[in-house]
């Protein structure tokens, strides 16, 4: 599975919270690759993990520097009380902790070592390198049997250059099928670099190459290069695939435009590059049962942009679009709205149904099923409370007729209540972090006018449900309430 930063341009109520960088993350891949299995383990013990950040936290009295907080699985779940909370000034890992750096923008997972222990990539997009103030900066936290402990190795940029966010996006997969560990690397630049083979403890890798996927022109290269990366094999040859979040030029406010590009022997293709329907977050899982894997992303934004232009393949709202793979990559699309079958809710303006999403099998049927978060809607007279959606794969796709969960902080059972702004839902983690074959949903917030919360809702089998459900907030995980740390906001794929 699979986080990713991503930039606010879908809703400028959300960009107000962050002053414009909305740290979330891009929901993870759930093909099943060689090198990367569905759930993130990295203390080794068969039970999920789950690795998210607080980008936004003060450390040492420095704004922004950022943490990572790593929640390890249970027979019960996640919980505050088995997690290791990691920033730069945490002995081993590179760097110093300094105000602005958003260490934990965005995070990855693989066992890029080849030692049977996943391991964390950490962007840090904001960071200052030597005079390049933005520069950016990318570690790799190694998995051990006591977890991640703050053993790491620096991945330096390979063409620095002023103010370019090396480490905003990151994704792992086997892009050239050779059962070692690689890593896609984003910054605000076009072209990606792609580190193939793993990596050792010291650092070193097998190859690099870039890649340069067909998005952005003109103004639109800078600063934001693609929005968000996620992998997954979508045409079940064995290699993972890419699918690149990037902007289209065509209005204005450059609504997105995603692409697909396969894995091969030697690496990504853009010349087989496919372009699909538009989102900033996507996932891929098989949610069919066929094989490969599908792509959904959401467009959570409305049909028409602030000045009144009319949005391509945009609803209301918000939708879901979900792209069914096959051996020659993506195929038909299917789209969902809060107005689709029997999706709970209504599409209504400002809702931003398709902000988050993630894939896994909660039941155990062998289809992935889709959580959706609509952060932004209202719900008994509260603005921005946010709600999440529960719908089961099967033989036909994503089953919009019968079975789906609707929760939000005022659901039977689950912690907290509906508050202003807590934009529950801000990330999502669909991932077995009980050891019972199953997946559990775990849901972040920005409670408490920004300082993040987590909630863990278990499946019982069959279902989410909220018996047994828990939140957690800042406090408990060694992250200061000073500012807003947005703990929760951005999950590990």
């Amino acid at each position: 599975m699979h986080a990713h930063a991503r930039i606010a341009l879908a809703t400028a109520a959300a960009a107000a919270l962050t002053g414009g960088l909305l740290t979330l993350a891009a929901s993870p891949a759930t093909a099943a690759d060689s090198v990367k299995a569905a759930k993130a383990d990295f203390n080794g013990d068969g039970i999920g993990d789950v690795a998210t950040s607080a980008a936004g936290a003060y450390v040492s009295g420095r704004k922004d520097a950022g943490q990572v907080v790593v929640l390890y699985g249970s027979a019960t779940g996640v919980s505050s009380a088995r997690r290791t909370t990691i920033s730069q000034n945490t002995t081993g890992v590179p760097g110093t902790a300094e105000a602005g750096d958003m260490f934990g923008g965005d995070l990855a997972y693989a066992d890029f070592n080849g030692d049977g222990y996943d391991d964390l990539a950490v962007g840090s997009p904001s960071e200052k390198v030597g005079t390049d103030t933005d520069g950016g900066g990318l570690a790799i936290l190694w998995g051990s049997a006591g977890g991640l402990t703050g053993k790491a190795v620096d991945v330096p940029d390979p063409a620095p250059s002023s103010h370019d966010f090396w480490g905003k996006n990151l994704a792992a997969g086997d892009f050239d099928g050779d059962g070692r560990a690689d890593l896609a690397v984003g910054s605000s630049a076009a072209t990606l670099y792609l580190y193939k083979g793993g990596f050792t403890t010291a650092g070193a890798y097998g190859s690099r190459t870039t890649v340069k996927p067909p998005i952005q022109s003109g103004t639109n290269d800078y600063p934001y290069g693609p929005l968000n990366l996620t992998a997954g094999d979508v045409n079940g040859d064995g290699r993972t695939d890419l699918v690149v979040d990037g902007y289209e030029t065509t209005t204005r406010y450059g609504w997105n435009t995603n692409y697909w590009l396969p894995g091969t022997s030697g690496g990504l293709s853009t010349a087989s590059a496919k372009t699909l329907k538009p989102g900033i977050i996507t996932a891929i899982g098989d949610v069919n049962g066929d094989g490969f894997g599908d792509i959904v992303s959401g467009a959570d934004w409305d049909a028409k942009d602030p000045d009144g232009t009319v949005i391509p393949n945009a609803s209301d709202g918000g939708k879901v679009n979900i792209t069914y793979g096959s051996a020659s990559g993506p195929a038909g699309t299917t789209g969902i709205t809060q107005n689709t079958g029997n999706v709970p809710g209504s599409s209504e303006k400002g809702d931003a149904f398709g902000w988050e999403l993630d894939l896994g099998d909660i039941n155990g049927d062998g289809y992935q099923d889709l959580v959706v978060s609509s952060p932004q809607e209202d719900l008994g007279g509260v603005p921005d409370t946010g709600s999440v959606t529960v719908l089961y794969g099967s033989a036909a796709g994503v089953d919009t007729v019968s079975g789906a969960q609707s929760f939000s902080q005022d659901s039977a059972g689950v912690p907290g209540g509906n508050e202003k702004s807590d934009l529950f839902g801000a990330d999502l983690k669909l991932d077995d972090v009980t050891g019972d074959g199953k997946a559990d949903l775990v849901v972040g917030s920005y409670e408490n006018g920004g300082d993040g919360a987590v909630t863990y809702l278990p499946s019982n089998g069959t279902k989410i449900t909220a018996t047994g459900s828990r939140a957690f907030g800042v406090s408990t995980v060694g992250v200061s309430t000073s500012g807003t740390p947005q703990f929760g906001a951005v999950m590990a794929d």
